[in-house]
């Protein structure tokens, strides 16, 4: 059985691994993320990440596609208790930004996209910098106290705007974040490493990384002069023509072998290992790509490979 990880100062329990959403509706339809969401639930797994604008930039979509699929799987399959839902605000083609109108109209929009009385995790997606900080906050609150929203969180946001948010919460008394979700990988460490994640250690937030398998690149699949059907293979080959990226690479190879599991379980693994991480994400288009994920729960790595893997990506 799977040990299921506190989300920061949350009474959310989630799984090591959180599923990506944002497959679905664009590289996997709703019968393949009906495989997909069957076999991580089959797993243990209980923690699943959407946002509202996933897929718009698919031809023909309108932009929350994905949670309407998962709306749908929890209705079919009867488990909305069992699942820890995380959506977001701020790009869906009809709810742009972040003013307290807005958030809160998105907020309604997702509920019935989801079929759901309530979202467990909701994201500001993108920081909007002109927009007030006690504007998001108070209007997040609002949806905390309705029942609406059990625990706000932040994306793509700096240490500066993220710390203003958390003082401000502090001192209103209004709903705080539990979490962040940087972008954070073994070939992006700055994104993420510094003032936002020294920020997150002091004031008690978790981290649910995105892009944690760098568009793939961590898999091992990628390589130079190799090429990769794959509509995310532009952001990951680009890994490959940098000499971290080879040394990453390398390292990954190594450890994998030593432990016989695939390079991408060591890539979520060494990022799960990192402080204040509760779950990286990681998106499969078909059940097939799910075991080399949900690895992440059951693999330690030594202190050895630990520091194997942080020297090969300094």
């Amino acid at each position: 059985m799977t040990s299921l990880r506190k989300l920061g100062s949350s009474d959310l329990e989630v799984h090591p691994l959180c599923l990506g959403g944002n497959v679905f509706g664009w590289t996997a339809d709703e019968d393949r993320s009906f495989a997909v969401l069957d076999a991580y639930a089959a797993a243990g797994g209980n923690f699943i990440d959407t946002a509202d604008q996933y897929s718009a930039w698919v031809e023909g979509n309108a932009g929350g596609e994905s949670e309407t699929i998962i709306g749908k799987w929890m209705k079919a399959r009867g488990n909305r208790s069992d699942v820890v839902i995380a959506t977001k605000v701020s790009r869906h083609p009809d709810f742009q930004g972040l003013s307290a109108a807005n958030i809160k109209a998105a907020a309604d929009a997702s509920l019935r996209r989801l079929g759901t009385d309530h979202i467990d995790l909701y994201y500001t997606h993108f920081d909007k910098p002109e927009v007030p900080v006690e504007e998001i906050i108070g209007a997040l609150d609002e949806l905390v106290k309705a029942g609406k929203v059990r625990h706000i969180a932040a994306s793509n946001i700096s240490a500066e705007r993220l710390a203003a948010s958390l003082a401000f919460s502090d001192r209103e008394g209004l709903a705080r974040y539990v979490a962040l979700q940087p972008h954070y990988n073994l070939v992006s460490r700055d994104t993420y490493e510094g003032a936002l994640q020294n920020l997150a250690e002091r004031e008690g937030l978790a981290a649910v990384p995105y892009y944690a398998l760098a568009s793939g690149f961590l898999t091992g699949k990628y390589r130079t002069g190799t090429t990769v059907d794959s509509p995310r293979a532009q952001g990951a080959a680009k890994h490959a023509e940098t000499e971290r990226g080879r040394r990453v690479l390398a390292a990954l190879e190594e450890v994998a072998r030593s432990h016989r599991v695939p390079v991408a379980t060591v890539a979520l693994a060494w990022l799960a290992s990192r402080p204040t991480v509760a779950a990286p994400i990681a998106s499969a288009r078909t059940p097939e790509q799910l075991p080399a994920l949900l690895g992440v729960a059951e693999l330690t790595l030594t202190d050895e490979d630990l520091d194997r893997l942080t020297t090969a990506s300094a």
